[in-house]
């Protein structure tokens, strides 16, 4: 099995990204699975095209996305992505679209393909904290997110999809009182356990993950 794994470079007036960070410590090689990395631009448009262009050429099984959650405490596995771009911040080139669909005539949603609970499963049983997260928002990161699922639909070969988001590290919230946080070595432990559950699961399981809220 081959997996792509994509993370942004820093965005937001970050010195780093921990999602980057993380990918370039996994292995190139988790639980017998392929691991091809590929930094991904935090621009608009431009993200979706460059993982286009690498899925291509690589023609992986599964394309796994990794992005920055500031805020959140744990490793955040998303359900859903939605077909809205709705930019809170500019991005990295100063694009700041709002209420714009990605894909026109696309629709409204895409669901991810890998097992999310099994990763949720997966990655506390190696004791991190992990959740289904039900919105990626709607700045680049749920955009790269619907439209690789998008890419993958059309493809003539099944390959799976997702995108997990992942908190700050202690580096970035010294300045951020009680912001949650957690180490580069527990993202990159979490990472790989998610990988393994994806090579170790075709289907999901079922496991309640829903959220009031």
């Amino acid at each position: 099995m081959k997996l792509l794994l994509t993370a942004f470079d820093p965005f937001g007036g970050e010195a780093v990204n921990p999602a980057l960070e993380a990918v370039k410590m996994v292995r190139p090689v988790v639980s017998a699975i392929e691991v091809v990395k590929l930094e991904v631009p935090t621009v608009f448009g431009k993200a979706i095209e460059k993982v286009r262009e690498a899925i291509e050429e690589i023609q992986p099984d599964v394309v796994l996305c990794i992005g920055q959650a500031g805020g959140r405490f744990d490793i955040s596995v998303e359900r859903v992505a939605i077909n809205i771009d709705d930019a809170r911040i500019a991005d990295n080139e100063g694009n700041q679209p709002i209420d714009c669909t990605i894909v026109v005539d696309g629709p409204p949603a895409y669901f991810a393909t890998i097992p999310i609970k099994a990763i949720v499963d997966t990655i506390r049983k190696i004791g991190l904290p992990s959740s289904v997260s039900n919105t990626a928002g709607t700045f680049v990161c749920n955009h790269l997110m619907y439209g690789v699922l998008h890419t993958l639909a059309l493809q003539d070969k099944p390959m799976r999809g997702g995108f997990i988001h992942v908190p700050f590290i202690p580096a970035q919230v010294v300045a951020r009182p009680n912001a949650p946080c957690m180490s580069l070595s527990d993202i990159v432990r979490a990472l790989e356990a998610a990988i393994t559950a994806i090579g170790s699961f075709t289907d999901d399981v079922k496991l309640a993950g829903g959220k009031e809220f």
